[in-house]
């Protein structure tokens, strides 16, 4: 049931970005990361990319999942 949720964020937030006048905003910036309670999942990422690859983990039973910024990841692997 998740992963449609996340599925469906990740498809909106694409669909918000392509219809954007302005050509990069946040979302789309290689900024965000995807965390779960052991580590780091992956990092760099536009945040579309970010809520699929969220939605993949969950399906495949990874626990505690966010998407955070790179920032916030890079202190939490510290």
């Amino acid at each position: 049931m998740l992963t449609s949720i996340y599925n469906d964020m990740a498809e909106a937030v694409q669909e918000s970005v392509e219809t954007e006048t302005v050509e990069v905003t946040e979302l789309n910036e290689p900024r965000w990361a995807v965390i779960s309670f052991d580590k780091v999942e992956a990092g760099n990422l536009a945040y579309a990319d970010a809520s699929r690859l969220l939605a993949d983990l969950d399906w495949k039973g990874v626990t505690g999942l966010c998407v955070v910024t790179d920032s916030v990841a890079a202190r939490l692997a510290a």
